[in-house]
């Protein structure tokens, strides 16, 4: 088992609870290791992976945990632990994961999940769209797609997205958060592969030649996981479509990595927006 046997590669440091006595990481931590991964798997998916489970009926439960140990994670090592989906069967799913300093695989082992009916906890069918969505995955397809619009077609999903995140979770007052741009930009939403809306983002005219892009929003829970990106990438489009030379926008300070990502780079001094610490940033299309 090697590192590029994996699509999903989630990165780690140990923390000094996690070693024992004998100064290496105790046995029992590379199922948490493998478990958080897994996690980081669903969110790769883009799957919020509860409402996703309420959605079809079921859950997924461990019925059996293998591990094969072939070398010592120590305190403060940076790992990276891979897992695949393996095989499905009629109600069970196999994850293979190892877990890697560097290229030397330390620990490898399987999970395996039933997928059961959570009330009474028997096993059911895995539903064919959970199958489509992991063989997609594990296939390289993408786990997201973009529809942009006008305010009256995606209303209903980004005005969601922008009351979870920026009212809700950033606490900014509802009032500063609608105006009367909506009603002329372009928007956008990304959805993943059950319809679920999962972050969404406006293209406004700027000036002659320009436009901007603002209210970019992105679930909590999918974050990390592409789908900003894509709602980026689907609005610098829309503007090389209709002929912008200039992009600007506004960013939070803590966003400024995740748009220099994607060819922006910072205009003049960090100022206040909404009581949020703001940096300008500019592309060139």
């Amino acid at each position: 088992m090697t590192r590029r046997d994996f699509r999903l590669l989630d990165p780690m440091r140990v923390r000094w609870a996690e070693v024992d006595m004998q100064k290496i990481v105790f046995n029992g931590h590379y199922l948490m290791y493998a478990d958080t991964a897994v996690a980081a798997y669903w969110r790769a998916l883009a799957m919020p992976y509860h409402e996703t489970m309420q959605a079809l009926g079921g859950d997924l439960y461990v019925r059996k945990a293998t591990v094969e140990y072939l070398g010592s994670a120590r305190y403060d090592d940076q790992l990276d632990v891979g897992v695949r989906m393996q095989r499905i069967g009629t109600s069970s799913i196999v994850f293979a994961f190892g877990v890697f300093r560097g290229e030397r695989a330390l620990v490898t082992g399987e999970l395996v999940y039933v997928y059961a009916d959570p009330a009474t906890q028997t096993s059911r069918p895995v539903p064919q769209m959970l199958r489509d969505w992991l063989q997609a995955f594990e296939a390289g397809q993408p786990m997201v797609s973009v529809d942009t619009g006008d305010w009256p077609t995606l209303r209903g999903a980004a005005q969601a997205l922008r009351e979870q995140v920026f009212v809700h979770e950033q606490g900014i007052a509802p009032e500063l958060e609608w105006d009367e741009a909506d009603a002329t930009a372009l928007h956008a939403v990304a959805r993943n592969r059950g319809g679920l809306p999962l972050g969404t983002g406006r293209l406004l005219p700027h000036a002659p030649g320009a436009g901007r892009i603002g209210r970019m929003a992105v679930r909590a829970d999918v974050r990390g996981s592409g789908v900003g990106m894509a709602v980026l990438a689907s609005l610098v489009q829309a503007a090389r479509r209709q002929g912008l030379r200039h992009l600007v926008l506004h960013a939070q300070v803590t966003a400024v990595p995740f748009y220099g990502r994607a060819g922006f780079r910072p205009s003049g001094p960090v100022f206040d927006e909404v009581g949020i610490p703001h940096q300008e940033m500019v592309r060139d299309l």
